[in-house]
């Protein structure tokens, strides 16, 4: 499972609302960054076969199944600070994330 804290919630509605009205939130784990996986995330207005809905707080994410084998219990959280406003991810899976905490390492890869 996926959990959005309020302020992601939020943050995703208020992005979204300045897309078309029908996207939805996808949320995607890919090879890449400091760490070897990064998360991405970004709007698309299909489900694709295979992928997961899931209904957090008003907002639809899809996720694909091989994404949600690394992010289950996967935490988003949103703050802004001096620097400006930005997700947070808290992966329960991560045994090592970089500096920025968009990449991260799992016992999987």
């Amino acid at each position: 499972m996926i959990h959005l804290s309020q302020a992601a919630a939020s943050e995703i509605g208020r992005i979204k609302s300045k897309q078309q009205p029908n996207v939805l939130f996808r949320l995607a784990v890919k090879p890449g960054g400091c760490s070897g996986l990064f998360y991405d995330m970004s709007f698309d207005e299909t489900i694709k076969v295979g992928d997961q809905v899931f209904n957090l707080d008003e907002i639809q994410v899809l996720i694909d199944a091989t994404s949600l084998n690394y992010l289950n219990g996967l935490r988003v959280d949103y703050s802004e600070d001096l620097m400006g406003g930005g997700f947070r991810f808290h992966n329960p899976q991560a045994i090592a994330t970089c500096g920025c905490g968009n990449s991260f390492l799992t016992s999987n890869q």
